[in-house]
């Protein structure tokens, strides 16, 4: 068993089969990236894991607990987190506000965006929070509104603030879509920093090929919402059933 099994697991949409018996295991402190072409399922299967949807079968297990029917909030406060697509951040505030905010929330239970000034003076939580900018190089930018930034930086401002919360896994939804290949060249040594120094495991859904080979311990390949491949990087490079399923013939 891994930090999360994902067992039998389908999901059907009217005539629809999005999810068919996938079945996968990702070990504990490691990255596990899910790829697949347009279509293969990754967004469906990603939103089982955060309770956005329930699966008509199966089961998903965190820590040999079931994460089905519980609510994001149940979610995060199991241990997981999630990086998504367009960056979750508010933009008329500033980066260290933002980065309070989980923090605060972590701490309490709940926030109120309307209450913000009720802890912009806790000594405490805005320690925690000027610490993670810190860990995340971004402390020249505390002051800055978060609407201004690249979208690299505000990539690198939500995955802080989903550090901060202090996850013990962490859900990366196609974390450099639209970036530079510069911001998405600092985001994956980010990554790899995070990967190396916390106590972390990282599941991952990329496109972009170059991100998956540099962050990857294990990959699962799905095409037409079943598991085609699962392997090391090494051998999924050339292997014939992700050539097939991607360029649709083998080679």
């Amino acid at each position: 068993m891994g930090i999360l099994d994902i067992k039998d697991v389908g999901k059907r949409f009217g005539g629809l089969q999005a999810l068919s018996d996938v079945t996968l295991s990702v070990a504990e402190n490691t990255c596990h990236a899910i790829i697949g072409p347009n279509g293969a399922g990754k967004s469906t299967l990603l939103n089982c894991l955060i309770g956005k949807l329930i699966p008509d079968t199966g089961s998903v297990m965190f820590e040999g607990k079931s994460v089905l029917g519980r609510s994001a909030h149940e979610i995060n406060q199991m241990g997981i987190s999630r990086v998504f697509q367009t960056p979750e951040i508010f933009g008329n505030l500033s980066v260290i506000e933002n980065m309070m905010i989980p923090i605060f929330a972590k701490r309490d239970g709940s926030f109120k965006l309307d209450g913000i000034s009720a802890f912009m003076n806790h000594k405490e939580v805005l320690e925690q929070a000027e610490h993670m900018l810190e860990d995340m190089n971004m402390a020249d930018k505390r002051h800055m509104h978060a609407a201004s930034m690249s979208r690299g930086d505000k990539r690198r401002l939500e995955i802080g603030m989903c550090l901060s919360q202090q996850p013990r896994l962490l859900l990366l939804d196609e974390p450099t879509a639209g970036m530079a290949r510069a911001d998405t060249n600092n985001t994956i040594d980010l990554l790899k920093q995070i990967k190396d120094e916390r106590d972390i495991t990282i599941a991952i859904i990329e496109h972009d090929m170059h991100v998956v080979f540099s962050l990857a311990d294990r990959i699962t390949v799905l095409a037409q919402g079943t598991p085609l491949v699962e392997d090391t990087p090494e051998n999924i490079k050339g292997h014939p059933k992700v050539k097939e399923a991607y360029l649709g013939e083998a080679h």
